[in-house]
């Protein structure tokens, strides 16, 4: 190791000593019981069994899920998926690979063994990760990387970091022109834009549900606290004109069911609304619908007319992908913090971006607007065979 990665390392070791209690305590909550276990202490996450695999490192559901397409070139190959968040990891189980979380960065020069290749997706920028991983013989690929315009000046002021860290990355597939502008600024080399890989995912609904006759259902897909209070006002104002509407929420994460119930509680004992859980009656017989089951946005989407997507009203999110309300149909509205997602959205025609207070209005714009659509696609096939080729 380099004088330099032995001060990192023994600033990361620094860093989990201070964080401990506060890891501890995180530890019990629901969210983290089986992320934070394995990824800072080890447990039930031992190294990968298999040696000179091909290796994918993802952070959470939408990038897993963007794996895909990629995993059906290499049905073949002994493939290891390492993963961040929990919905992350519960995705990547559904293939045919071994899964594991990635380990807090001191554990890895003790984890890594040896893969002959590693993809890193999107902005899982990892020291460690880089260092160990080619030490140990693997050739670092970047795909579907990208530099939000959030994040673009931070990164700049630490671009000697990064210039160090992009050092072992054999080529940088990134989402766009500016992507690549941004990745050179930071003196990274060989560097190729294929556009978004989400582009290349398939979207289907796993089941199918009877849309409601004679009614508007409009969902709140992947909503994140305070949204849900924004679009209910907003479905209340929409309602006295639209008398038969009826709304779908479905949260991002699972462990706020609960708490979002409550807030429709509230919402429906105000304003005489129905109120019923999806998990109980599978169907939209009430005025407000809480999706408290996972998987079942896509199936949602396919029978709604609007799609409110979340994650953009808030500053702090940037955003969830449109490709799949799209895909279905529906009339979309979001709000204007998509920095994440900005590349999908320049494929995606006729969405508003309005403000939370803006959403009872864009409701009734829906009207003299068509579905939302997606005319482009992605050709991976450049990616599969610079992959095969070090695989060799």
């Amino acid at each position: 190791m380099s004088l330099f990665s032995v001060f990192y390392f023994l600033l990361s070791i620094a860093l989990f000593i201070i964080a401990l209690p506060l890891l501890i305590l995180l530890s019990f909550k629901k969210k983290y019981r089986e992320s934070i276990p394995a990824r800072f202490f080890l447990f039930r996450n031992p190294p990968f069994q298999h040696l000179d695999a091909l290796w994918f490192h993802v952070c959470s559901l939408g990038e897993a899920r963007a794996l895909k397409p990629l995993l059906q070139k290499f049905s073949s190959q002994e493939v290891c998926i390492s993963t961040i968040t929990h919905t992350g990891h519960a995705e990547a189980k559904k293939y045919d690979a071994e899964v594991r979380y990635l380990p807090y960065e001191m554990h890895l020069p003790f984890w890594i063994h040896r893969e002959k290749v590693l993809v890193v997706l999107e902005a899982e920028f990892w020291y460690l990760l880089f260092r160990v991983a080619n030490a140990r013989g693997a050739k670092v690929i970047l795909l579907n990387a990208r530099i939000s315009d959030k994040s673009v000046d931070k990164y700049l002021k630490f671009a000697w970091f990064y210039k160090k860290l992009l050092e072992k990355v054999e080529i940088i597939y990134v989402q766009s022109e500016v992507d690549k502008n941004r990745f050179l600024a930071l003196g990274a080399k060989n560097i190729e834009v294929i556009g978004n890989i989400k582009l290349a995912g398939e979207i289907k609904k796993t089941k199918s549900y009877v849309k409601p006759q004679k009614s508007e259902l409009i969902v709140a897909g992947s909503t994140h606290p305070d949204e849900e209070d924004a679009v209910l006002k907003a479905f209340i104002a929409y309602k006295k004109h639209m008398p038969h509407a009826k709304l779908v929420v479905v949260p991002r994460h699972p462990e706020r069911f609960a708490s979002v119930y409550e807030v429709m509680q509230k919402y429906a004992g105000e304003h005489s609304l129905t109120l019923e859980k999806f998990s109980l009656t599978q169907d939209f017989g009430s005025d407000l619908i809480l999706v408290d089951m996972m998987g079942e946005l896509n199936n949602i989407y396919a029978v709604s007319d609007v799609a409110i997507l979340g994650g953009a009203f808030r500053e702090d999110v940037g955003g969830h992908n449109p490709l799949e309300p799209a895909y279905f149909g529906c009339k979309i509205i979001t709000g204007k913090h998509f920095f994440h997602q900005k590349e999908l959205f320049k494929y995606v025609h006729h969405v508003q971006y309005v403000e939370p207070d803006e959403i009872a209005a864009a409701l009734k714009q829906t009207k003299e607007l068509p579905p939302s659509m997606v005319e482009e696609t992605i050709d991976l096939e450049p990616v599969v065979q610079k992959i095969k080729e070090y695989m060799k």
